[in-house]
Order: C-alpha cells, then sequence, then structure tokens
C-alpha cells in the first residue's frame, strides 16, 4: 500500500492517543481529528488490510510493526519541526498546524539536515 498523507496522519494520531490514553478506539480518532466516525472506520479497514494496524474484538486498535515505524517517522518529524518553529517565535499553535502540513512532504535529506542542526 502507498501510503497518503491522510493514512499517515491517522497512523500518527494512534500513536499519540496510545501515548496519552493507553489505548485507542475509532471514536477516540475521529474525535482527535474531528472526522466522522463512518470516515475513520473505512480508514482503519483499508489499513487493517494493508497490515498497519491490527483492531481487536473490543474495538481496540494497535499499531503493527510496519504501522509504528511509520507512525514514530511522521510523529518524530512533527515534535522537530514544531519545535524549531517554535524557537523561531512562530505561535505554538501555528508552529503545530505548520508542521503538520510539512512533515509529509519534506525530503529526508531536509529533514536529518534540520533534526541535526535543530534538535536538542
Amino acid at each position: 500500500m502507498n501510503l497518503y498523507e491522510s493514512s499517515e496522519d491517522y497512523l500518527e494520531t494512534i500513536l499519540m492517543i496510545k501515548e496519552e490514553k493507553g489505548f485507542v478506539r475509532s471514536i477516540d480518532i475521529a474525535e482527535h481529528l474531528n472526522f466522522s466516525k463512518p470516515s475513520v472506520s473505512v480508514a482503519m479497514k483499508k489499513l487493517h488490510e494493508a497490515g498497519y494496524i491490527t483492531i481487536a474484538k473490543n474495538g481496540h486498535i494497535d499499531l503493527t510493526k510496519s504501522g509504528l515505524e511509520v507512525a514514530n517517522k511522521i510523529y518524530d518529524r512533527h515534535k522537530v519541526l514544531t519545535n524549531l518553529f517554535v524557537e523561531l517565535g512562530v505561535p505554538y499553535e501555528i508552529a503545530e498546524k505548520d508542521a503538520c502540513r510539512i512533515e509529509h512532504d519534506l525530503s529526508e535529506e531536509t529533514y536529518q539536515a534540520i533534526k541535526n542542526k535543530f534538535s536538542k
């Protein structure tokens, strides 16, 4: 499966919610992203079929190894870019939105250069 930005956002969101709550359900994802539950259900089905997530009988969603790799990559980019923008004087809310917009499109070379130069 070729991952699109929206799929990466879903995987990142699953990771973030899991870190915060310890478990993830479709409704948690829908509330976090302000999406409809049916839209989230369709996306979860596709991510499950592609092997990026598992869905337990109780509805809890977990990342597979490949899903976790993608989620960690995107979440790391998000945090590094957000912190960089905040250090440059951008208000946190704007920095976070801007980081989310570019975290998917930035080349690995450019990202690594930013990370090496500005990460603590």
